[in-house]
């Protein structure tokens, strides 16, 4: 899959792969033939670092709708060779629930689109699903054919069939099919069945009742074919191959379930053996150690994640990382307060770093100096180009503590971030820190992608002083496309202007 080049976020390019309410605005005032190439860039090269976090297609839908745009681009990418090439879902996903929408809003083009993509594309099941919620029956019927005719006959096909039945997001097309195929009602009796083999057969490995021997369970199993020698540093078993086995990930599922057993079996003489193991275990028992630790606040934990942090194992100093923003209680917020702080710690260490986003999800308001100059640093170092959950947490805790200090790099972060998520985030902190949010920013967040920050927008705008404002507010109101949370809160708003007006 290729990376997308985003564009600068001044240009109308750069707003619209970004998502913001200003791309909508720029787009309808810039020439036509311009902001329709640059929407198509959009649609056809996904600007997003995670589609799954992220919301485009109901954005660049209406910005279709609004532009009467032609949907040639969209026909020509999906049915370009690179399809036949390249199966990930992600190269015709955004394309496809733009035309989804664009189906929902009347455009027979959409579904023309969307029909063909469905009997001859690669990323079928998704066209599919988006049939299934605006298509009418006859024009399902007509499609199943060409779908049943992608899986062989035979035994290797039936299964095939029965998992993508099994597996399908929207179940109606297969529900329609079965009346009239044999092999669709076969597999959907199938299917259910296949998923309680599958359950009934599970087998595992389970720990004995005692802490020794729940230690000695999380570094033992489902390791793959690497064992826990590896993940210490030590040769690999002979036989065995770095590709066996799920990998280091495993280390660290064993010792969240070998932690969860420890709370029912440890007792207070064994505290000195989960102490030992927390600090010189093998990596399953020392993780589920450290872990079982942390969630029981021991005193002692906060000692042996900094000395964890400061191992030259990477795996082991990212769990003792992940496990320190686990952490609560007024003890854990001091050695937080202590790593933070320049003067008294590495504020520029993984640990300081670790400890800020601690004090930004459990801080007191007199820590918020703290925070600031972390999500500050941050930026300098790091820029606000990715999705990091590290600057998120940095940016809500900004805004839970209502540091307004951090106002100016909150307004960066808004303008310049990439990510649609981490922005939303950013109008969340502004709306907590800054008053001029309702007629400022809150105004460009009533057309953003996010229906999360046009409910925030909703709630927040000045509805007074800019007349582009009620009018939106009524627009969305009438959309049936957009989200219920959205369409109560812009009710509410439209209701309080007009008692006002009386």
């Amino acid at each position: 899959m290729f990376e997308p080049v985003i564009a600068p976020s001044a240009s109308l390019l750069g707003l619209l792969q970004r998502g913001r309410g200003d791309g909508q605005l720029h787009a309808l005032a810039a020439d036509r033939t311009e902001a329709i190439a640059a929407l198509e860039e959009c649609v056809t090269r996904d600007p997003r670092a995670d589609w799954q976090v992220e919301n485009r297609s109901l954005y660049y839908a209406r910005l279709y709708m609004e532009l009467e745009a032609p949907l040639d681009g969209i026909e020509d990418h999906l049915h370009s060779p690179e399809d036949l090439l390249d199966e990930d879902e992600a190269r015709t996903g955004l394309a496809l629930s733009v035309l989804g929408h664009l189906a929902a809003y009347g455009r027979r083009d959409a579904l023309i689109v969307l029909r063909e993509y469905a009997a001859t594309g690669t990323n079928w099941a998704w066209a599919l699903d988006e049939l299934a919620l605006r298509d009418d029956d006859r024009g399902l019927l007509l499609l199943g054919t060409a779908v049943l005719d992608r899986f062989a006959p035979g035994p290797e096909g039936d299964a095939e069939l029965r998992e993508t039945v099994r597996s399908a997001y929207e179940p109606r097309p297969w529900r329609l099919w079965a009346a009239y195929h044999p092999r669709v009602a076969a597999a959907s009796e199938q299917a259910p069945f296949d998923v309680w083999q599958r359950q009934l057969n599970r087998s595992g490995v389970t720990p004995g009742w005692s802490t020794a021997d729940v230690l000695a369970w999380a570094d033992q199993g489902d390791l793959g074919g690497l064992g826990a020698a590896a993940f210490a540093g030590g040769p690999v078993r002979s036989g065995s191959s770095p590709d066996a086995g799920p990998g280091p990930d495993a280390v660290d599922r064993r010792a969240a379930a070998a932690a969860r057993c420890l709370a029912a079996v440890v007792r207070p003489e064994d505290r000195p053996a989960v102490l030992e193991a927390a600090r010189t275990g093998l990596p399953g028992a020392r993780r589920a150690a450290l872990r079982h630790l942390v969630d029981r606040q021991d005193p002692a934990a906060a000692g042996l994640i900094e000395a964890a942090a400061a191992e030259v194992d990477d795996r082991l100093v990212r769990f003792a990382l992940e496990l320190l923003g686990r952490m609560r209680g007024p003890e854990a917020l001091a050695h937080a307060r202590r790593w933070a702080d320049p003067a008294t710690g590495g504020a520029d260490s993984a640990l300081g770093e670790a400890a800020v986003r601690l004090l930004a999800d459990a801080g007191e308001p007199t820590d918020a100096p703290l925070v600031v100059g972390g999500l500050r640093r941050w930026v300098l170092l790091h820029g606000v180009s990715g999705a990091d959950a590290g600057l998120g947490t940095l940016v809500d805790g900004a805004g839970r503590l209502t540091a307004t200090e951090a106002v100016p790099v909150l307004r960066h972060i808004y303008g310049e971030a990439v990510s649609s998520e981490l922005r939303g985030r950013a109008a969340r902190a502004l709306a907590a820190t800054d008053v001029h949010f309702p007629e400022g920013p809150a105004v460009e967040c009533l057309w953003d992608c996010e229906e999360s920050t046009r409910e925030l927008a909703a709630r927040h705008v000045a509805t007074t002083g800019d007349a582009r404002v009620l009018e939106r507010l009524r627009r969305l109101a009438a959309d049936p496309a957009e989200e219920a949370e959205v369409h109560a809160a812009v009710r509410g708003r439209l209701t309080s202007a007009r008692e006002r007006s009386r």
